[in-house]
């Protein structure tokens, strides 16, 4: 059983080699572990600090690409160079390495396939009282758009199996976290949460510059997913307030009309069918839009296949090699 922790890095030389010294050296249950580092374009010592500790793989982007692709690149070498098993975690030692064996155990035990270290929100004292609302209230629309019971959907702390890294395919630009809970739901991947520790805050996070700013881009990419995944249901949602409007003021006009004094609301009856025209077509683009998220499903089942053929005969050359 081979695990890869794998490190998304961007301008991290002062805090690496920190978070690369407490990682485990053996765990239980585990024959080999490697460590992997994605080079999001850093400008400065990143990669250098990373050989010269002895970091087994390097992932280099020549300029910054953003979060969810460098965790995506990072999927790619792991699988290529055989992990069985692959643990995500922060360059500036967020999380307590020493948890590392309480987060891959449930894929051990074979009970998930995709682990989420939950942190002690409450708890943390370089989180505010504001951030620790919105992670909880952010934690709660996940758990309602993914279906899963995740209790810190934000955390990047997590572990996941050679199959559900397999099937992971994320397109936002921002972050990676709230969309592979919502797909990890969608396609029915096993997932579990379990509590882990953090360590005190190096520097300040890069991923959002203020408070909004995190809110809206985190709201902006779970709604995102959710229409990806589940569209027929959104439009339906959409397409509901306008038709019962419609509807209403319609029933209105008839009522009107039947007493005698429908000649006096008429702009009500345009209004009425304006209303339900609205809400019949944004139905409709929620049909089209499931057709098309079925394409996608059988798309992503395809690219899954391929990914497949392609990483088994990557181990197969790493085992002969």
């Amino acid at each position: 059983m081979k695990l890869m922790i794998q490190i998304p890095c961007y301008n991290e030389a002062e805090t690496l080699k920190i978070a690369l010294d407490d990682l485990p050296r053996e765990l239980d249950g585990i024959d080999g572990i490697e460590y992997l580092i994605i080079n999001d374009g850093s400008k400065d010592d990143t990669v250098q600090v990373a050989k010269e500790w002895g970091v087994h793989h390097v992932v280099s982007f020549s300029q910054n690409k953003g979060l969810a692709k460098g965790f995506m690149a990072g999927l790619d070498g792991c699988l290529r160079n055989g992990a069985d098993i692959i643990v995500n975690t922060d360059a500036d030692n967020q999380y307590c390495a020493e948890d590392i064996q309480v987060l891959i155990q449930p894929i051990l035990d074979g009970t998930a396939d995709m682990v989420v270290g939950a942190r002690p929100i409450d708890t943390t004292e370089h989180f505010s009282f504001i951030k620790k609302k919105l992670q909880r209230f952010g934690s709660f629309i996940v758990r309602v758009a993914s279906n899963t019971d995740i209790p810190d959907a934000p955390s990047g702390f997590r572990a996941f199996s050679r199959e559900a890294a397999m099937r992971l395919n994320v397109v936002s630009d921002y972050t990676y976290t709230l969309e592979t809970l919502v797909q990890a739901g969608r396609e029915k991947i096993s997932v579990t949460s379990v509590p882990v520790r953090t360590n005190p805050d190096l520097r300040p996070s890069r991923l959002f510059t203020s408070t909004w700013g995190y809110v809206k881009r985190s709201m902006m990419t779970i709604l995102w997913a959710y229409l990806m995944y589940k569209p027929l249901k959104s439009f339906t949602y959409l397409a509901i307030p306008p038709t019962l409007v419609g509807l209403a003021i319609g029933f209105r006009f008839i009522y009107f009309y039947f007493t005698g004094n429908g000649s006096g609301h008429t702009q009500s009856l345009l209004l009425a069918c304006t209303l339900i025209i609205i809400g019949f077509l944004t139905f409709m683009i929620g049909l089209v839009a499931s057709v098309i998220s079925t394409n996608r499903k059988m798309l992503a089942d395809l690219q899954y296949h391929v990914r497949r053929m392609e990483y088994d005969e990557c181990r197969k050359n790493l085992n002969t090699n």
